[in-house]
């Protein structure tokens, strides 16, 4: 168990690392966002480069974001029926969803986007605007993203798993979301 354990908290250290560069990509989106309004309104100048590196940094903070969301917990649940669980129960509630659905999606969509961002990484593929961007970035980050997100939900099962057999302590505290 020891030596899953630390995997599992490698990644979850991987995952913080990932959650910096979406920081950093939520600045740099905001960054660019006002400059390209800036020189578009008030210098009548602009480009599809500068739009699409938006949505490029957009779908970076999504996709390096998501597994640290994972390890802190905050994913979305069904509040009715966990915020009511007690004891151990929430934490077998975790187990199956994280087994019976985190990772086979997770799974399957890391193996379906692979091929997706391979052709576009071979065939250099372009955007179809005038002055966009190359493709193969933003496509990289979808078999990344998934495959973080299978990784840690992995290292969540391993922290779960243990914390049942004693081996490790976790918080199972479950606030319900102020909406």
């Amino acid at each position: 168990m020891s030596v899953l354990l630390k995997l599992a908290l490698g990644m979850d250290w991987i995952s913080t690392k990932l959650s910096k560069i979406a920081g950093l990509a939520v600045l740099a989106a905001a960054l660019i966002s006002a400059g390209n309004a800036v020189t578009r309104y008030g210098l009548d100048l602009s480009s599809n480069a500068w739009l699409e590196i938006q949505w490029y940094l957009f779908g970076t903070t999504v996709m390096l974001g998501a597994p640290l969301v994972l390890k802190l917990n905050e994913h979305v649940r069904v509040d009715i029926i966990y915020g009511k669980l007690r004891g151990h129960k929430p934490v077998f509630v975790d187990l199956f969803g994280l087994i019976f659905f985190l990772l086979p999606v997770m799974a399957l969509l890391t193996w379906l986007t692979a091929p997706f961002f391979w052709n576009m990484f071979v065939t250099k593929e372009m955007s179809g605007n005038i002055g966009g961007l190359i493709r193969w970035p933003a496509g990289l980050l979808l078999p990344l993203g998934f495959g973080a997100m299978f990784l840690q939900g992995l290292a969540e099962i391993i922290k779960r798993v243990a914390y049942l057999s004693g081996h490790y302590e976790m918080t199972t505290h479950y606030e319900k979301p102020v909406q």
